[in-house]
């Protein structure tokens, strides 16, 4: 401008006694006042004399300063709605000289949208030609929110959208009278157009964030509403991809629905009883059960999400315990499993699948079985399709095997896992303890992410007192890395038995303890009683008199390495 004036901003918008428009003249606090009409630039000092003039240094060489304000009828956007927002349609041509666009009766036809400053002057312009394709002309680093020139600070409500012809389509059907502006240059660098505007839109009281439906317009809806203070950002939800769309197929009063139901912005992971009453309201089901009635009584059932830990001494049954349960699980449920044995191959794994089903001990010589009940036992496991085994050759890595397992759930539909056993996944690590808190970790997110069920074995330390394999109790404290696998497993359970006893009853009798319970708490402390039948191979609940102490973990001394629950 000719006339130099000192820091000012926007009070209202007037008619222009130039052009004719009727709000295009934006008056500011210090009264001088300039029309953004396209081709018009009327301009008014502060002082208020007659003398008018072109601010002609605002439209630089490289803005297109004539042009035609109309409807754009392939959008559904009034004559009055580009009038007011300064969108205009121009015949342009490259200048090499002015290393831009020039006006050219011959040119290239384009949609010009007009950027102003935090003063309202013009500083930008965005080209966007027939091919969809465009082009920034002038100082966009000056430039404000497409729009913000003519709305004055404060107020309810702000919209804000991905693009110029959104942001005219919302204004449009709130009849032009409200707040919408738009972001610079697409949900890429929606942010960095919002943070240098913060100031400003944070003086209305709401701002309504209605970005595009797709994925990256999304993810700049989730990044840009953090800027804000809780209980100010709300987001629109749109039922065609943008604004837009919804006003080109007559479906604008969407759009107004959607500004008036849109929900206050919340992270991630954050819901409330709303959003969950219609799992809330589910009837209370069984999960699936364990072999053993009792245990399925204790538990009610193994769910889905969940991790079950077992813990015994070298010896005592737990491998031998799993194996049943997983004979169980294909034959009598119909499930699908997958088995990680990472110290026993393949073959003995096999073996000893076969001997539970047939109730034959395949793993022993001279076990009272023929090789073709043999063959017949695998051949009929084998043929419900439903199990699969690790063959690890020695290597024992959880980044293979958590990929494994995500491909099996997602791919073969497998929800039923195996682990034998966990610190073996840990042995090579130099800090072991470090080592099974990050698997755990990892495993605690992927069964919920699969919605799976892992069962894992794990070696127990060597206790202070009588041991494990004579008998000694078995403690949450006793598992290596007992920190991260109780805070992350539903249940825990240790299997006592002492294979020294004198007397011949006590000493095949196994005690299965339950010491973590995490779904309700009951079963903490209960024990099943299970015997082993030599004939068949096969564990069976047992009411022999045996007198294991009744008492649960929730009444020991909690150690350093423990975790209370």
């Amino acid at each position: 401008m000719d006339v130099e004036e000192e820091e000012s901003y926007c009070v209202g918008h007037e008619p222009c006694p130039s052009c004719g428009s009727s709000d295009n003249l934006a008056r500011y606090s210090d009264g001088h006042a300039y029309c953004f009409s396209m081709g018009c630039n009327h301009y008014e000092p502060a002082d208020n004399s007659q003398r008018k003039q072109k601010a002609s240094s605002l439209a630089s060489k490289k803005l297109i300063t004539t042009g035609e304000v109309r409807a754009v009828s392939s959008r559904s956007l009034s004559e009055e709605t580009c009038r007011k927002f300064g969108y205009a349609v121009a015949k342009v041509a490259y200048d090499e000289d002015e290393h831009g666009y020039v006006s050219h009766p011959s040119g290239k036809p384009c949609q010009v949208a007009t950027y102003h400053d935090r003063n309202g002057g013009l500083v930008a312009q965005k080209l966007r030609f027939a091919d969809k394709s465009f082009t920034f002309q002038g100082s966009f680093k000056e430039a404000a929110l497409f729009g913000q020139h003519l709305w004055g600070a404060g107020g309810r409500k702000i919209v804000i959208t991905e693009g110029e012809i959104d942001c005219m389509s919302v204004s449009q059907m709130q009849g032009n009278k409200w707040p919408v502006v738009s972001i610079q240059n697409g949900a890429g660098g929606a942010k960095k157009s919002l943070v240098a505007q913060l100031e400003w839109l944070n003086t209305f009281e709401e701002v309504i964030l209605m970005f595009d439906q797709d994925r990256p317009g999304q993810q700049a809806t989730e990044e840009c509403a953090r800027l804000f203070p809780p209980g100010k950002c709300k987001i629109a939800t749109l039922t065609r991809k943008d604004p837009n769309e919804l006003l080109v197929n007559g479906e604008g009063d969407q759009i107004i629905n959607a500004i008036w139901s849109a929900k206050p912005y919340r992270p991630d992971g954050i819901v409330t009883l709303a959003d969950v009453k219609d799992e809330i309201l589910k009837p209370i089901e069984h999960g699936l059960p364990w072999w053993s009635k009792a245990l399925t009584e204790l538990t009610y059932g193994r769910r889905s999400g969940e991790i079950y830990a077992l813990g015994a001494g070298t010896g005592i049954g737990k491998t031998d315990f799993l194996t049943q349960q997983i004979v169980y699980d294909i034959t009598e449920l119909n499930e699908a499993v997958s088995i990680f044995f990472l110290e026993q191959q393949p073959k003995e794994t096999g073996k000893r699948l076969a001997g539970k089903f047939a109730g034959k001990r395949f793993h022993i010589p001279e076990g009272g079985y023929t090789q073709e009940e043999l063959s017949e036992a695998v051949d009929k496991l084998e043929a419900g399709g439903k199990l699969s085994m690790y063959d690890n050759f020695g290597a024992c890595d959880w980044e293979v095997i958590r990929e494994i397992i995500r491909f099996q759930a997602h791919g073969e539909g497998t929800r039923l896992f195996y682990i034998d056993h966990l610190t073996a996944l840990a042995a090579a690590e130099e800090d072991e303890r470090k080592a099974l808190e990050q698997i755990m970790a990892e495993m605690g997110a992927l069964v919920k992410e699969l919605d799976i069920i892992i069962h894992l074995i794990s070696h127990l330390a060597t206790p202070d007192g009588t041991p494990h394999e004579e008998g000694g109790r078995v403690m949450i404290r006793h598992f290596k890395g007992s920190r991260a696998i109780g805070f992350w497993c539903h249940y825990m359970f240790g299997m006592e038995r002492n294979q020294h006893d004198e007397d011949p009853g006590r000493r095949s009798v196994t005690t299965f303890r339950v010491l973590k319970d995490r779904h309700t708490g009951n079963a903490t402390g209960e024990c099943v009683l299970l015997g082993y039948d030599t004939g068949n191979g096969n564990l069976f609940e047992t009411s022999l008199p045996v007198k294991p102490e009744s008492h649960g973990f929730r009444n020991e001394t909690v150690h350093n390495d423990e975790v209370p629950f």
